[in-house]
């Protein structure tokens, strides 16, 4: 059987080599049974194996095939919408219990980089920039806010010092948090995946699952075979299908898309002398960062569907050019999309669909720290400690106004609604 190939991506072009991990033939059984082997998937499986639990991860396409192996690669911290929000919709106790857990998925991908000695280009440092006298503002409150929640590595760059970092003049300022830094994203999934395979940990790639019997234990079953397990966790985020129907109707795809310049070398000193990743404070905002054999890569934008790399080139160019005009003659090597999952709130939706049936999804854009924490989380849960998994399941999720058939166009109404206050600076 061939598996889906990956996106034609530089990570593809760049990742680790694999072990060959074969269709799930025949009947086994497990303690815990994971559907997705991406971040969240790998996450949890691996706290799970660390505790000496037998898991299986069964994954439709290949490790990483999804958002985890095609995002930007930043480390980002706490959520797609802040404490403060969180606070002011859904109380102090919620704020709190999120706030004390909004820095740990950064700190779990460091430690288990050291631990495993993952090879995935790790960068220590990431800026928020601002473009504008309002984004200013924000990034002092933002700063503001982060240290009252204890978290202190923090520096507001002025103008001069903003582009002294990033090779650019378009930003007033950039607020630097020596925490995060970034990775080869791939690399990190397929790293951690070898991890867990190293603990007795099994994963079959080319495994779609056709539905999931509910009990004790729960039958899980695929084209060839099937997996008898204590518990069960769903964690195939924006590749979901109709799996489970009431968790695709909570949520919405988005695409959002990624260059990947020819190598700068020596050419272009002054871009990115720091290293750090870069992400504007824009609605729809752009991110970049170098690559190991610095590449300028380069994101931004959402789009609700796949496109081709021409199109997605001619989308990402003109905003790579903006910030770094002296790359106008520079060659796209790679350009590729990818699906995230959006909420309507822009929270996590974390929960239950039976008492052993687990479920996480809809990061919103802040996955690859987010689903390190989970990971965590539902571990602890399946394990009988549930009380930080119950702090996310507790939270209410609103459907798409207008049903599956209207979530598209209204979320783009209110896309180029941002758009636009971005470009007016209001």
């Amino acid at each position: 059987m061939s598996l889906p190939p990956h996106a034609p991506s530089y990570y593809a072009a760049s990742g680790l080599p694999q072990p060959a991990r074969p269709p799930l033939q025949g009947a086994v059984e497990a303690d815990v049974c994971i559907i997705g082997a991406g971040y969240t998937g790998l996450s949890t499986a691996l706290h799970l194996a660390e505790a000496g639990l037998r898991v299986v991860v069964l994954e439709a396409a290949r490790v990483g095939w999804g958002a985890s192996g095609r995002n930007g690669g930043q480390l980002v911290h706490s959520y797609s919408r802040d404490i403060d929000v969180i606070e002011a919709r859904h109380g102090p106790e919620a704020a709190r219990a999120l706030g004390a857990m909004a820095f740990e998925g950064a700190a779990i991908i460091k430690a288990r980089i050291a631990q495993y000695q993952l090879d995935c280009h790790f960068q220590p440092g990431g800026l928020f920039t601002a473009l504008t006298a309002r984004q200013v503002r924000q990034l002092e409150a933002h700063q503001a806010l982060w240290e009252r929640l204890g978290h202190r590595e923090l520096a507001l760059l002025d103008a001069r010092e903003t582009e002294a970092a990033v090779g650019s003049r378009r930003y007033r300022a950039g607020l630097l948090d020596r925490s995060t830094g970034h990775v080869h994203p791939l690399r990190l999934a397929q790293g951690e995946a070898m991890a867990f395979e190293s603990l007795g940990g099994v994963i079959h790639e080319g495994t779609a699952v056709t539905r999931i019997d509910r009990g004790e234990p729960a039958i899980v079953h695929t084209a060839q075979g099937q997996v008898k397990a204590r518990f069960v966790v769903v964690a195939c985020n924006a590749y979901i299908g109709q799996l489970e129907p009431q968790l695709a109707a909570r949520a919405m795809p988005c695409g959002t898309q990624v260059i990947a310049t020819e190598p700068l070398g020596d050419r272009f000193p002054e871009v990115l002398p720091s290293n750090w990743c870069v992400e504007d404070c824009n609605f729809l905002l752009d991110y970049f960062r170098l690559s190991a054999d610095r590449r300028l890569l380069y994101g931004g934008g959402v789009v609700y569907g796949a496109r081709d790399p021409a199109h997605i080139e001619a989308v990402i160019r003109p905003k790579l050019l903006r910030t770094f005009p002296q790359l106008r003659d520079v060659r796209i090597d790679h350009a590729w999309t990818g699906n995230f999952l959006l909420t309507l709130s822009r929270l996590p939706q974390v929960g239950r669909l039976s008492d052993n049936l687990y479920f996480s999804q809809g990061c919103s854009g802040h996955g690859v720290t987010f689903t390190h924490l989970i990971g965590r989380v539902l571990a602890e849960a399946i394990r009988g400690q549930a009380e930080r998994f119950d702090a996310f399941a507790s939270l209410p999720h609103l459907p798409f106004p207008g049903g599956r058939l209207f979530r598209v166009p209204f979320t783009a109404l209110g896309a180029l609604y941002y758009d636009l206050r971005d470009r007016l600076g209001i």
